[in-house]
């Protein structure tokens, strides 16, 4: 590197972040004006645009990328920064920045807990027990913190975050820790704690939301289920009279088509709407045709699928029908953010299923999924989610020289295959590096870590006080 640009990047970081655990940032037209960058001569580009390069990625070798504004102002090779700070990325791969289309930060704290049940195990002990005691907002601000720092340590550069809203001060604390992140992130807010008030209070939150950079977004959360007929008519409501997606869990389980959710779905009218469906494993012909019919986005989790015995979806078979597909990291039984391990999950399951290597999803499939893919399922496309100009600049460096992903034979291939978080150095959101030359802003994750550590330990003995069996590990 030949510029001023890690003290350039310093003041972004402090600017953006302020201290580890300080208010929410506030961004001017100064910041966006000094967020203007010239990314030159990297390697590989992978614009995810087929316009801009070839094949279906949009492929560029040995290109540059001009950042102005918090957007992406130009790609091609040869660009002229006129007097702007330049980053060096020879060697490197420069491509969008990942987007997690499902996940529950939260579940941060109950990371390894009960790690031999099934889905519904896994609720029964790690997940309803929260509801019976009261999570504070310290408690949600720092386990959604420490989330949001290990999605930025894997490329993750857009969430959707499903919570739970267990209370008030836990949205409040939720809502704290994504706005503090720097991450592009859509906000899934349940609407059925008993505490809340309908969709007033999603009409609240959805205001909040509103002006806040990175551009964030809304959708009502609600499970599908015959039983909760009126419950699910109520958010569907709600998310009409908001302009917002419905956003639901299912078919995960084998045992979720016994609590007839498309018939549910059906009889409440959520299918007219929009809507983004997670898991969506254990469907029919005719329920996977429904969903193309009426549009609904998909997110697949291959990683917590795997680890609660859930299934695997049948993802060729969606694409077929011309479902949107987006890839999730899923909260607490994710088992650690690391989207590289999804995409390569996501091909090898596929490969087992069918004993086949040449199916959906091949490489380049994967890695649209895992970008412009995700961003088309939340309904991002026209913002985030390739490296066409004009859209904003979200997007990722990798660093593919470290013992795990070297020598060069197929990067595109090796990103999914050998990636690692340890291979991304640079991670922008809106221009504003929020992972530099590998690392987070100092003293961040440590200080992260230790809040996490704190809530998990009241946590535990808020449930033993109780007299709720403590999680696993807790005793």
């Amino acid at each position: 590197m030949n510029s001023p640009l890690p003290s350039i990047l310093l003041c972004l970081i402090t600017a953006l972040f302020g201290c580890a655990f300080g208010p929410p940032p506030t961004v001017t037209e100064a910041e966006l004006d000094a967020s203007h960058l010239l990314i030159r001569n990297a390697s590989l580009l992978i614009t995810v645009d087929p316009a801009l390069g070839e094949g279906p990625l949009g492929i560029v070798e040995g290109g540059d990328v001009l950042l102005e504004g918090g957007r992406i102002a130009a790609v091609g090779r040869g660009l002229e920064g006129g007097g702007l700070a330049t980053l060096e990325a020879a060697g490197k791969i420069v491509m969008p920045g990942f987007v997690d289309t499902h996940d529950h930060l939260w579940q941060s704290l109950i990371r390894g807990c009960a790690s031999d049940r099934d889905l519904y195990g896994w609720l029964e002990t790690c997940v309803y027990p929260m509801g019976r005691i009261r999570l504070s907002e310290a408690d949600a601000y720092a386990a959604v913190r420490l989330a949001t720092l290990g999605l930025i340590g894997t490329g993750v550069t857009t969430v959707l975050d499903w919570s739970h809203a267990f209370n008030p001060d836990f949205v409040k604390g939720n809502l704290g820790a994504l706005r503090d992140s720097g991450l592009r992130f859509v906000f899934a807010y349940w609407l059925a704690p008993p505490w809340g008030e309908g969709c007033g209070e999603a009409e609240r939150i959805r205001k909040g939301l509103l002006g806040h950079r990175p551009a964030a977004g809304f959708q009502v959360a609600t499970h599908p289920t015959l039983a909760n007929l009126g419950q699910l008519k109520e958010a569907v409501r709600c998310a009409e009279e908001l302009h917002v997606p419905l956003n639901v869990h299912l078919g995960e389980s084998p045992k979720d088509p016994q609590q007839r959710q498309i018939q549910a779905l059906e009889l409440s009218g959520a299918l007219d709407g929009q809507m983004l469906a997670d898991h969506a494993i254990h469907l029919t012909d005719r329920e996977v045709e429904l969903l193309a019919r009426h549009r609904v986005a998909v997110a697949h989790n291959p990683l917590s699928n795997m680890r609660l015995a859930s299934g695997i979806m049948r993802l060729p078979e969606m694409h077929g029908v011309g479902l949107r597909i987006g890839l999730g990291l899923d909260g607490g039984t994710g088992d650690g953010p690391d989207m590289f391990a999804v995409m390569k999950a996501a091909v090898g399951l596929q490969r087992a299923r069918l004993q086949s290597a040449s199916g959906y999803p091949g490489i380049a499939d994967v890695l649209r999924m895992a970008t412009l893919g995700g961003a088309e399922a939340l309904g991002l496309d026209k913002i985030t989610g390739s490296l066409t100009p004009g859209k904003r600049a979200d997007l990722i460096i990798l660093d593919p020289g470290g013992a795990n992903f070297a020598p060069r034979w197929d990067w595109p291939s090796q990103i999914v295959l050998n990636g690692q978080p340890a291979n991304v150095e640079y991670v922008f959101v809106d221009g504003r590096a929020l992972k530099s030359e590998g690392k987070l802003v100092e003293g961040q994750e440590k200080n992260a870590v230790q809040a996490a550590e704190a809530a998990a330990r009241r946590v535990r003995a808020a449930l033993g006080d109780r007299g709720v069996r403590p999680l696993a590990g807790g005793e």
